[in-house]
């Protein structure tokens, strides 16, 4: 006869406690206890000291200054409007993608539809991102654009998670499609046509040439670099010696070099008219450079699938860009994907050497405010403002790249497969 269990007192969970799970992880031993004090210490006294800095020493009239030549450089003033509402745009299509991937059925085996982790930091990242530009303006009429752009973002991502699962299934692909239409409009906007008066790229500058160059060569150099591994795996001698020798080459040269060779050599080998502006020569030569790394990456990827691959599907009756298509590539590109976006990420970081070429980037508007007179000194509060617009940029790809990985996880997809048939 079996004991009863003791209803008086309930088991105790799988899981421990919170305190107890942080004390067996930091306090294990004497040793980890005295690590951890120590780490402690120090980033207090870190913060300490950085909070101190930033109230009492540090004087933010250089940003509230010359925050909107941080943001768009020399772009005209009469025009601005055109950027506020690609701003809004932007938020409102931020919202929606947002919603609506939280809405559809995904990879978790817990049920949930957004692993929590990526809510937080994107919530942290949409905070700041809006906290920053509302910090760095004066006039209340631009904080509450700030503050209604931010609250249409919100408003958006709650209407689309709520009536998400509504969309039929046949059309949640086209979603895909708002992306690439939104940057040809934003593009339109930022440079004018179609009705509007044109901008010259020389008047770009700040946030909005960084953010434009980056995009440029981030959008271009992918299915190039497809193209290049591809061409460096390919049975035809010419095809593939030609993509190595060009993957080597940019490998081997420093992008500075590229980027002077770029802005001075086309200038002398295309007539006048057809020679592209300084802006999109730098566009061009980012573009390039990043394709070969992207090839590397897209190779690995290729090597690491078994050659049973292409065989399988060229037995079922696919032709080689068919193989290539549905079967090589899809399982190549997820495999290679962190290292992609990793590549994305030094690419627009890269794009501080714009300056050195005489472009007005967000370093070279950096450089330009500190040799005001009227700034001297003041170099700390612009360099970390720089560092925190770039970490905004950066940790948006690295959350976007992490979201990608979890629904091209094939144990993801074939999750929601068998959820969606029961």
């Amino acid at each position: 006869m079996s004991a009863s269990p003791n209803l008086s007192h309930p088991q105790r969970t799988a899981s421990p406690p919170r305190l107890h799970r942080l004390r067996r992880e930091l306090f294990a031993s004497p040793l980890d206890g005295l690590i951890t004090i120590a780490l402690v210490a120090s980033l207090a006294a870190a913060a300490t000291g950085f909070l101190h800095w930033a109230t009492t020493q540090a004087r933010w009239a250089v940003i509230q200054a010359n925050s909107n030549l941080f943001a768009i450089g020399r772009y005209p003033i009469e025009q601005q409007w055109r950027l506020w509402l690609l701003v809004t745009l932007l938020a409102a299509a931020t919202g929606l993608s947002w919603g609506l991937l939280r809405a559809w059925p995904r990879a978790d085996r817990r049920g949930s539809a957004w692993p929590p982790n990526d809510t937080i930091a994107a919530a942290l990242l949409t905070a700041i991102s809006f906290y920053v530009p509302l910090a760095l303006h004066a006039q209340a009429g631009i904080q509450m654009r700030w503050w209604a752009i931010t609250a249409l973002l919100l408003l958006v991502r709650a209407a689309a998670g709520r009536w998400g699962p509504l969309v039929p299934r046949q059309l949640r692909p086209l979603l895909a499609l708002l992306w690439p239409v939104l940057y040809l409009i934003g593009m339109v906007l930022i440079s004018g046509g179609l009705g509007l008066m044109p901008v010259p790229p020389a008047e770009w500058g700040g946030l909005l040439l960084t953010l434009v160059e980056a995009s440029f060569a981030i959008l271009l150099c992918f299915p190039l670099g497809v193209l290049l591994a591809l061409g460096r795996r390919s049975a035809l001698p010419l095809l593939r010696w030609g993509s190595v020798v060009y993957i080597e080459f940019i490998r081997g040269a420093p992008l500075i070099t590229l980027l002077f060779l770029g802005q001075n050599i086309l200038g002398f080998l295309l007539p006048g008219g057809l020679a592209p502006d300084r802006v999109w020569r730098a566009a061009w030569v980012l573009t390039f450079f990043a394709a070969a790394y992207v090839a590397e990456a897209v190779r690995s990827g290729l090597a690491a699938l078994p050659p049973g691959q292409l065989e399988a599907a060229r037995s079922l009756g696919l032709n080689l860009p068919q193989s290539l298509m549905h079967v090589v590539l899809p399982q190549a590109l997820r495999v290679a994907l962190p290292a992609t976006v990793g590549q994305f990420i030094t690419l627009l970081q890269d794009t501080t050497l714009l300056s050195l070429i005489g472009l007005l980037d967000l370093l070279g508007v950096a450089r330009t405010v500190m040799a005001n007179p009227a700034f001297l000194g003041r170099n700390a509060e612009v360099y970390l403002v720089l560092a925190i617009l770039f970490w905004c940029c950066c940790a948006a790809l690295g959350l976007g790249s992490r979201a990608l990985e979890h629904r091209l996880n094939p144990n993801t997809v074939a999750l929601n497969t068998s959820a969606h048939k029961a």
